[in-house]
């Protein structure tokens, strides 16, 4: 019996890998096609009133798609969390199944559409509140771009679903990949404008590519047997109150969070044109790595931990929580030193043209600096978040995110208006925020199970460790590089490749030298 337990545990572990290398493989390709997005959005705009007008009015859009319906969202989550416990990823659904998957998508886009049409007939107002402090100019703009960008809104909850029922059935590729739909939309629309001095263009092109980011998923799930069927069924429906009581905690929760982001939204508008832009550019580039690594290793483990927490077996939730924090904790690090060392050069290299220039890369590269450091607690609060979910506890995070909230806005008139951080202040307090917000679920967490920190960290003090001194050794290389003589570009290029390949190596040899069981792993798949 404990042979084929452990014969199990072998076959689970080895299906996450796979998965996650699998998810990783796919969220890069996504991820260059964004990156070429905000390259192309970079070279037409700059840091200037249209971009920033863009970026403020994307937000309330953004939340729709990405916070709420996005993978991680809450309506991703929610789906996961309860649709893995009634349908296996190889069975068809029952009509059971398909009945509450027709009532959550019916009553989502309810409330989405309720949403959108507020959002188009009150944008004046709505981005007036936002930015307080800006320009008329700069409201007018945003609130033109929020009336085009308005019906993103109502796919956000929709497309969370889909995400979710895809990852049920261990469908990985399609969630992390459709968005690649919408960047590439964008770079035709905007490349073939040639002048869209208004920023039209690029709004109404957001919103095409979001329209063909649903489309894409729906005839996936049909294959596997959703079919739709509109319903209202919530009386005394068990399955749907599950899918609620996660939810609704769990969206004010996120929209909690989105608050700091207009905290932030505010505070920029005081400062220097192009401010906000240089934040949001900063933010886009973090989520680069950050996002592949979180989503490659909880995307495949989430169903996992719902499924063992149905199963009351909190030892395999330990085991697979401390691997998979393990990993993104082993990942992180020698992404936060790259960043400190190489960002100005990496963004000069990659942004720098058309409107885009040299100020434009200052202020993006202190913005994501300071960001940086929120790496480690990001990775950790969205693990443990996921755990939470997993407890159909959604509550406990809600609270502690709503908590943060006056933190936040003491934090940027601290760092911002008494310190003149400038841009640096903002980037500094959400780091500070995600910190707080890890700490506060890790402290919580032993309500629901208590998980095995004193190991987790004993390895990550290890990793730490060698991650300083690596930092020293390639702040070295970074010294004596800026001595060489070469043309700009090619310098920036030769000087990224080297000290990459140089703290990627030695870190790792750290690492070995430690024991540490993550480095052996990255060694073997390299080899393979």
């Amino acid at each position: 019996m404990e042979e084929a337990s452990q014969n199990n545990s072998k076959n689970l572990e080895g299906g996450v890998l796979k998965a996650a290398w699998l998810i990783a493989v796919v969220t890069i390709a996504s991820k260059l096609i964004g990156f070429v997005r905000d390259m192309v959005v970079a070279n037409f705009y700059g840091a200037t009133l249209v971009s920033d007008a863009y970026f403020y009015a994307l937000q309330i859009p953004s939340l729709a798609i990405i916070i709420l319906g996005g993978v991680g969202g809450p309506f991703h989550s929610a789906a996961v969390a309860v649709f893995s416990k009634l349908v296996r990823a190889e069975d068809k659904p029952s009509e059971e199944v398909n009945r509450l998957y027709n009532t959550f998508l019916t009553v989502s886009f309810i409330f989405f559409a309720l949403c959108a049409i507020l959002g188009f007939f009150f944008s004046d107002k709505i981005m007036g509140l936002i930015i307080s402090a800006g320009s008329p100019e700069l409201v007018a703009l945003a609130s033109a771009h929020f009336k085009i960008m308005s019906p993103i809104i109502l796919i956000g909850g929709i497309i969370g679903i889909y995400y979710g029922l895809l990852v049920v059935h261990k469908k990985y590729i399609l969630p992390n990949l459709s968005p690649m739909i919408l960047s590439l939309v964008v770079i035709i629309s905007i490349s073939l404008a040639h002048n869209d001095h208004s920023g039209y263009v690029l709004a109404g092109a957001t919103v095409l590519g979001a329209i063909c980011q649903i489309l894409i998923q729906f005839p996936k799930l049909r294959q596997i047997g959703y079919r739709i069927k509109p319903n209202l069924d919530i009386k005394n429906n068990l399955q749907f109150k599950n899918i609620t009581e996660l939810l609704f905690p769990a969206i004010l929760s996120s929209t909690i969070g989105q608050i700091s982001i207009y905290i932030d939204m505010f505070f920029a508008s005081n400062l220097v044109l192009g401010a906000w832009t240089a934040v949001v550019f900063a933010n886009r580039i973090f989520q680069f790595p950050v996002g592949i690594l979180v989503t490659a290793f909880l995307v495949p483990l989430f169903p996992i931990f719902s499924r063992l927490a149905g199963e009351g077996n909190e030892e395999s939730i330990r085991t697979y929580f401390n691997k998979g924090v393990g990993v993104l904790f082993f990942a992180a690090i020698p992404m936060i030193i790259l960043i400190l060392l190489l960002a100005q050069d990496g963004i000069s290299l990659v942004f720098e043209r058309g409107a885009f220039n040299s100020n434009a890369v200052i202020m993006v590269s202190e913005a994501l600096c300071f960001l940086s450091f929120s790496i480690l607690p990001y990775v950790f609060r969205d693990s443990i978040t996921r755990v939470y979910y997993a407890y159909n506890d959604s509550k406990t995070p809600f609270v502690i995110a709503t908590s943060s909230i006056a933190l936040k806005a003491f934090l940027n008139w601290l760092f911002i208006l008494k310190l003149n951080m400038g841009i640096a202040g903002i980037t500094l307090s959400t780091s500070f925020i995600t910190l707080f917000n890890a700490t506060m679920l890790g402290l919580f967490m032993h309500r629901q199970i208590k998980l095995d920190y004193k190991s987790l960290y004993i390895n990550f003090g290890k990793m730490a460790l060698a991650g300083i001194i690596t930092f020293i050794a390639g702040w070295v290389i970074c010294v004596w590089f800026n001595n060489i003589e070469l043309p700009k570009y090619i310098f920036e290029f030769s000087k990224i490749v080297v000290v990459t390949l140089f703290c990627g190596i030695l870190y790792t040899v750290l690492n070995l030298s430690f024991k540490m069981d993550y480095a052996k792993e990255l060694i073997k798949r390299i080899i393979k």
